[in-house]
């Protein structure tokens, strides 16, 4: 038996597809601008700034790709990447024999140390100065929900 569909309504299909259209905009601005500022692309500076923000001096590339919600194929491709490029170090993992550990390179931390205000900047002015401190408790309230309902579902 198929269920109904339940249909749009225009105030929803207004929402979501302003949102959608958002979420590309924002993301492809981000992007340019850690590109062109800082030579590295958001999945580097979402791998650095993990790295960077732990008191953990390494990372099993397993609990990176979950913490990341990224597969374990593509974070070990990308980190080859990084590492080829000298922003991080693979290492043999501590627990697992057959797993690699990760840690950021002095020129990873570099890397990030020097992207991270440029990056908060682009976020202040793209998201965080086009708000009012009303929108942005709303904002904070609707992603709390949906990431609360979504996180539900993995468990």
């Amino acid at each position: 038996m198929v269920e109904q569909v339940r249909w749009l309504d225009d105030a929803e299909q207004a929402a979501w597809t302003g949102y959608r259209q958002m979420k590309r905009l924002l993301d492809a601005r981000l992007a340019a601008e850690l590109t062109a500022g800082f030579g590295l692309s958001e999945p580097d500076y979402d791998v650095l700034s993990l790295l960077n923000d732990t008191d953990a001096t390494r990372w099993c590339l397993k609990d990176m790709a979950v913490r990341l919600h990224w597969s374990p194929s593509r974070l070990s491709h990308h980190i080859a990447r990084m590492a080829t490029r000298g922003l991080l170090d693979r290492l043999p993992c501590e627990t697992d024999a057959r797993g690699t550990d990760v840690a950021i390179s002095a020129a990873g931390r570099r890397a990030i140390e020097l992207a991270a205000p440029g990056h908060v900047d682009s976020v202040r002015r793209h998201v965080i100065d086009q708000l009012t401190a009303t929108d942005l408790a709303d904002l904070a309230r609707i992603t709390r929900k949906i990431t609360a309902h979504l996180r539900s579902l993995d468990t």
